[in-house]
């Protein structure tokens, strides 16, 4: 694959045209049209300076060549994040993530775990005995790419190592997950 070229953002006013020129300092590249500053990104920031860029030519406000000269990027890539504008608009530049599927959880797996997890199993019990990674049903019980919707059994009570005022007992989280509780006295709290 080829390797991305990056614009270049001396540091400095520097001319994009007579009406155009941005300046960047501390990790930050600031557009000005005349003496005014119009548009601010991170240096690091590719989607937005791509974003901009494509705006100023749509608008007429630069042209392809001073993009290509100013920054140094290839002609090909402004051509084509200006047809991206065109098309998508800004959206185009800032797609949301793609959650890829697993194609280990079919429809009978995800059934099985389903009835493991409804009957009191834990999510790594679970997944050695269907045969699955852990962490590949943790992602399908907090995402929303599995077909059928995975839920795990409800919060185990366990101890912790804090005292109860009155008492001096270890607290409890209860089943409910609302509040700590003493096993002794029965004191409870929030929080």
């Amino acid at each position: 694959m080829p390797q991305m070229q990056l614009p270049m953002f001396p540091a400095g006013l520097t001319a994009i045209n007579q009406n155009i020129g941005f300046q960047c300092e501390s990790g930050k590249v600031v557009y000005f049209h005349g003496h005014l500053p119009v548009f601010e990104h991170d240096a690091d920031d590719v989607q937005s300076f791509r974003l901009y860029t494509s705006q100023l030519i749509e608008r007429g406000t630069v042209r392809q060549g001073e993009i290509v000269k100013s920054f140094g990027v290839p002609l090909i890539t402004v051509k084509r994040y200006s047809k991206v504008l065109r098309e998508k608009g800004s959206k185009g530049f800032f797609p949301p993530r793609r959650a890829r599927s697993a194609p280990v959880l079919t429809d009978d797996v995800l059934r099985r775990c389903q009835d493991l997890l409804d009957g009191g199993k834990s999510v790594p019990e679970t997944a050695s005995e269907v045969g699955v990674l852990a962490n590949t049903l943790h992602k399908a019980i907090r995402g929303s790419w599995t077909r059928h919707r995975l839920s795990s059994r409800p919060l185990k009570i366990f101890r912790v190592a804090v005292c109860c005022w009155r008492c001096r007992r270890c607290w409890q989280w209860d089943c409910c997950g609302t509040a700590w509780r003493c096993m002794r006295c029965r004191e409870v709290t929030t929080g």
